[in-house]
């Protein structure tokens, strides 16, 4: 029976480890990104979300899963990140290696915008799927003679072209199984960008990131650029929020709320962390407790958010 038990386990842990994600399953998890994109390039949502799935065996396969390579981009002249090896059109072929799916996502539309051959692409129409999986083999994409027969397939199985609509996956069921009620505009159905609550901190607009969120992805919801966001935010471009985190949407203030004067510094908590709680820019923080730029707080200090330390 212990042997039986043993042996069960094994098969679980196997399988667990082993288990792969369905189409449905990756068009759900990535669709917002390829909207995204789409509004940032003009590249069909239809296109990008199909070679996703087509690239990648719908995030199963092993360059997916170990490099966030969801493309099969190869580092190609000029790449300066991370890179892996595998055996592809010739042995041990050198592919980009991604720290996110995100950032794989983002650098397939850099990929083609960036690069002469697909140039043509982004003169066709960008609801017109089947011109671009075309284009995609003209320019030489995949070696695969039928590459955009099956991008088209994916496509028009999945009805991924609603995608260009920007309407996500989820509203397709919902829109195909019950219709709008009178009165009610269907533009929240028809939208899948305006998804964040706006929120106020020292009367300054902020949403609360989610899972997958990046700057980028926040900065088209709101019609803002990148660099703003970054700013407003006092981060580094490339950073990435975690999950709950408050972004903010404009920019801080000098100083905080007249009901904030100070702040008892917790254990674990940084000047940066204390500067997105007030919605107080962090330059004028560290220059009215009289820290160095980068200086952190010990536990216990009082923090000056709207005089000048005493």
């Amino acid at each position: 029976m212990r042997y039986i038990s043993l042996f069960t386990l094994l098969v679980l842990i196997t399988f667990t480890a082993t288990a792969q994600i369905s189409r449905e399953e990756y068009i759900k998890r990535w669709q917002l990104i390829a909207i995204e994109e789409m509004n940032r390039s003009g590249i069909p949502a239809s296109i990008t979300m199909a070679q996703g799935c087509l690239e990648s065996g719908n995030g199963n396969s092993e360059l997916s899963r170990k490099s966030n390579n969801h493309f099969g981009i190869k580092c190609k002249k000029g790449w300066t990140g991370k890179k892996v090896y595998y055996d592809d059109d010739a042995k041990n072929e050198c592919f980009r290696k991604y720290r996110t799916v995100e950032d794989s996502y983002v650098d397939h539309t850099n990929f083609l915008m960036g690069n002469p051959r697909y140039a043509s692409l982004f003169e066709l129409d960008p609801t017109d799927y089947k011109a671009w999986a075309k284009g995609l083999k003209k320019a030489g994409y995949a070696t695969a003679h039928d590459y955009d027969k099956r991008l088209i397939k994916i496509i028009e199985e999945n009805k991924l072209h609603r995608l260009d609509k920007k309407m996500n996956y989820q509203e397709l069921a919902v829109f195909e199984q019950q219709s709008v009620s009178p009165g009610i505009s269907n533009s929240l159905m028809l939208n899948p960008y305006n998804t964040h609550k706006v929120v106020k901190f020292n009367d300054i607009k902020s949403v609360v990131a989610r899972k997958g969120d990046t700057y980028e992805m926040l900065a088209q919801e709101f019609g803002l650029s990148d660099w703003e966001l970054y700013k407003f935010n006092d981060q580094r471009a490339g950073y990435r929020p975690v999950p709950n985190e408050v972004i903010y949407i404009q920019s801080k203030k000098g100083k905080a709320s007249k009901t904030n004067l100070t702040h008892r510094v917790q254990q674990g908590e940084s000047m940066h962390f204390i500067s997105q709680m007030y919605g107080v820019k962090l330059k004028p923080l560290y220059k009215r407790n009289g820290m160095k730029a980068g200086q952190q707080p010990n536990a216990g200090q009082i923090i000056y958010l709207r005089n000048k330390r005493g």
